[in-house]
């Protein structure tokens, strides 16, 4: 059985050909570069690469947008569409510095990075004073994967396979910690609507003055929910790796020839992915800025709510290059890589991201909370139960597909006129 095959839930895992040295060695010998592609050879091919960078023109006209005070809607739509291609970038820059880490240093560095445009956006909201967009983004992150991602790749599979298969036993494991984390938002919404302290205000708006005991049940659940994100990456990646292997079946020699001409080719050296990563990140982070300071008056504006941008368009612009990944390995027969991407890339967001901002803003003195709107909070719960439904028997088709993509448009609906 191939490498890829075995990928498991954190995605860019996989490279284990540096088994036998030690971690420090391996880090210098990738400064070194010897063997690998040249820093111009490595800078072609992640400028040149993919035709979707043709994107990053709208990069300079996001900062001129910005800078010269144009209309709010074109700064929104400049930075939108710059922060698309820089994700791309992003990932791919990802990949390549994952190849000659190993498997565990690569399983971390995508537990890190595998969402770094969300935390990005998720900081500069929250530095702003944004709290509602901080919410309404990290819970549109986690519909867009498990819902619209997941939906588009069943749907499209089953148009070339009437079944596909993947190990259930690993997709339930990833699957029953979604629901942990939906129900680490339904208890501070239960404890604010149903309690004497919870539902005390201090002020008409209860987001941006939470009570001492709502404060205090967010941040600590946040340190939990970092505790349990941290123990599954190691059931995931050192003591329970084969429940994340794909199931054989009868067509094992076609997937494996299939799976090795997808793995990751070193295209670049590992000190020049590494300073791509940093220089991508940075550039995202004055676009993520440009983009959260437009949204308040773009809202004001033109008919658009704060709520469907933060449910609907930003997590599009997180992870688009992902979602396309994650459709077209379905298409091959790929269902561990597209799993792989949908609910791993949510376990991330809901057990990592959140979190980490609930404590970012414990330490800048914003009053983020796991208190979201009832509303939002139903809305999740009952997607992750359907999603829960559908990955029990290990199988898919189109059916499913079509399923949870009904149920996204409904949310989407009732999101646009929220």
């Amino acid at each position: 059985m191939s490498s890829l095959e075995s990928t498991r839930l954190l995605g860019n895992g996989g490279h284990t050909g540096h088994k036998t040295l030690p971690f420090t060695r391996r880090i210098v010998d990738c400064m070194k570069g010897e063997g690998e592609p040249s820093w111009e050879e490595s800078f072609k091919f992640f400028i040149f690469g993919t035709w979707l960078n043709i994107l990053l023109v709208f990069v300079p006209l996001s900062f001129i947008s910005h800078n010269m005070n144009w209309d709010v809607g074109l700064v929104f739509c400049f930075s939108f569409m710059a922060i698309v291609p820089l994700s791309k970038l992003l990932g791919e820059a990802t990949d390549q510095l994952s190849v000659k880490l190993g498997e565990t240093m690569s399983g971390l560095l995508n537990a890190s990075f595998g969402n770094a445009v969300e935390i990005i956006i998720g900081v500069a909201a929250l530095l702003n004073g944004q709290l509602r967009i901080v919410q309404t983004s990290m819970i549109g992150s986690i519909l867009s994967n498990i819902l619209l991602v997941l939906g588009c790749s069943f749907l499209a599979g089953g148009l070339y396979r009437k079944e596909g298969l993947f190990n259930d036993t690993g997709a339930q494991a990833s699957a029953s910690l979604m629901t942990l984390s939906c129900i680490t938002l339904v208890v501070p919404a239960a404890y604010a609507s149903t309690t004497d302290p919870g539902m005390e205000n201090y002020c008409s708006n209860p987001d941006e003055c939470p009570t001492a005991g709502l404060l205090f049940i967010s941040r600590g659940t946040a340190i939990l929910l970092l505790g349990a994100y941290c123990a599954y990456i190691w059931f995931q990646l050192k003591s329970h790796p084969d429940l994340f292997i794909a199931p054989s079946s009868k067509n094992d020699d076609v997937t494996v020839a299939l799976s090795e001409t997808d793995e990751t080719e070193p295209r670049m050296g590992t000190a020049a992915a590494g300073v791509a990563l940093l220089l991508v990140t940075v550039v995202i982070s004055f676009c993520a800025e440009h983009l959260v300071t437009s949204i308040e008056e773009t809202t004001a504006q033109y008919p658009i709510s704060k709520a469907f941008i933060g449910v609907i368009l930003l997590p599009i612009v997180g992870n688009a290059a992902d979602h396309v990944t994650a459709v077209w390995m379905a298409t091959k027969n790929k269902y561990e890589l597209t799993i792989s991407i949908c609910i791993g890339s949510s376990i991330q967001i809901a057990c990592l991201v959140v979190p980490l901002l609930v404590i970012i803003g414990w330490i800048v003195d914003q009053p983020l909370t796991l208190h979201f709107h009832n509303f939002e909070t139903i809305v999740f719960f009952v997607s992750v139960c359907l999603v829960n439904l559908l990955l029990m028997d290990g199988k898919t088709n189109y059916l499913e597909g079509l399923m949870l993509l009904t149920l996204y448009s409904v949310i989407g609906l009732a999101f646009w006129v929220a």
